[in-house]
């Protein structure tokens, strides 16, 4: 069974720091590219940054450039996001999503439409 769990979430004050975790099973990660998305109230889900199993290469969104960096350890099979300088806005449930590697790093199936598996999310909370 496929599964992506994710860990981490919280409530935080603005300008803090939160590390998430995605902790993945039931496929061969390192075939995978790994993404976090979030989703805000009233909001759509926007991708924030992946990751690929095959280089290790990776793609950030423009808005959390500098702010965010994202990791894997396919030892582990888990993918973190490491989030600093957080703000109001970055409050939201954020997801870890999948998708398989066909060719070259994969970084080109870093959107949603592209993922294959997902979880079901964690909060962050930012508060001010």
């Amino acid at each position: 069974e496929v599964q992506l769990v994710e860990s981490g979430g919280g409530l935080v004050q603005a300008g803090g720091s939160l590390g998430l975790s995605c902790a993945a099973s039931g496929f061969a990660f390192d075939d995978y590219v790994i993404g976090w998305f979030r989703q805000a109230p009233m909001k759509e889900r926007e991708e924030i940054s992946c990751i690929s199993g095959k280089d290790g290469s990776k793609h950030y969104a423009d808005f959390v450039k500098g702010r965010f960096t994202i990791s894997r350890d396919n030892a582990k099979n888990t993918v973190y996001l490491q989030m600093n300088n957080l703000e109001l806005e970055d409050t939201a449930v954020y997801h870890c999503a999948a998708a398989r590697i066909l060719y070259g790093s994969g970084l080109s199936l870093c959107n949603y439409y592209a993922m294959d598996y997902w979880g079901k999310g964690t909060l962050v909370t930012v508060s001010s």
